[in-house]
């Protein structure tokens, strides 16, 4: 119960400090455009709920119409349910360069009676190789759940309903890459991942099984559109109010949060992962993480 009763103080502070600039409040028609398969992207009349859809054929994506340098993203998401393996649902921001900078979120399938597993993944100036993966404590086919993006000049911050399951901060002072140059779009998708997505690609999609379907809804941007000049993104502001000095760490609730799901749900960390890079761990691991 207490930890519940701190999730709900964390959310509605949240709320209070976010309400300064609301780029969207959640009109799939009027903020995205479908990238792949349009006949495998359902939305609802009011363009407030949309399904994409993953058989046999093809998979679907959308993105949307406009980039940005910085801000917080939400998305209500309700994954595959049943026996989904080899499916990968995809959430997050990225810059299309040939050195691109990237934020994800990866859902990764399952068989019935095993967890959903969510990845997440940051890629700066090209380089990735920083996967982490957590178990959720909730069945995330049943209900809708909020998965969050938190990106400012100090930090990202990725979050389970308000809870931060991870931190990647800006150590660049430090020879660290970090993303804070590039402009992002949002990009979500639904696609085939069976050569290594579950149980390292030994459990395969059952086609039989679909269509596949992930629902997406009530999501926020609220964040810097980019207009050309780096400068008026990175602004300290009320509209900016994620790069100010209240979100340049987490708070002492967020971090009591963080270590909970650390300790319970953390499955993999590449800094634990000495083997992966030959015992030269990346310099970030040894630095703080807020």
């Amino acid at each position: 119960m207490r930890f519940f009763f701190l999730i709900g103080i964390f959310h509605l502070n949240l709320i209070q400090i976010s309400l300064a600039s609301v780029i969207s409040t959640g009109d799939f028609t009027k903020d995205f455009f479908v990238t792949w398969s349009p006949s495998h992207v359902n939305t609802s009349n009011d363009g407030l709920a949309r399904r994409l859809i993953l058989d046999k054929e093809s998979g679907s994506g959308i993105a949307s119409n406009d980039m940005f340098l910085f801000g917080e993203i939400d998305m209500q998401i309700k994954l595959i349910p049943g026996y989904s393996a080899g499916t990968v649902v995809a959430f997050y921001l990225t810059s299309d360069q040939p050195n691109r900078d990237e934020i994800d979120f990866e859902f990764l399938g399952t068989v019935p009676g095993q967890p959903y597993i969510l990845q997440t993944n940051v890629f700066a100036d090209g380089f990735d190789d920083r996967e982490e993966r957590i178990t959720l404590w909730f069945d995330p086919t049943e209900d809708f759940h909020t998965y969050s993006i938190l990106w400012n000049l100090h930090q990202i911050v990725f979050m389970v309903d308000w809870v931060p399951i991870r931190t990647y901060r800006n150590h660049a002072d430090k020879g660290v890459a970090y993303p804070r140059w590039q402009p992002m779009s949002l990009k979500i998708s639904l696609w085939d991942g069976d050569s290594w997505a579950t149980n390292g690609g030994k459990d395969k999609i059952d086609w039989s099984k679909g269509p596949f379907i992930a629902s997406f809804k009530n999501y926020k941007i609220d964040a810097c559109v980019w207009k050309g000049n780096p400068r008026f993104c990175r602004s300290k502001s009320s509209t900016n109010w994620w790069n100010n000095d209240r979100s340049s760490s987490l708070t002492w609730m967020q971090r009591r949060l963080f270590k909970w799901v650390r300790k319970h749900h953390l499955i993999y960390e590449y800094c634990q992962d000495s083997k992966r890079f030959h015992n030269n761990l990346p310099k970030e691991c040894s630095l703080p993480k807020y």
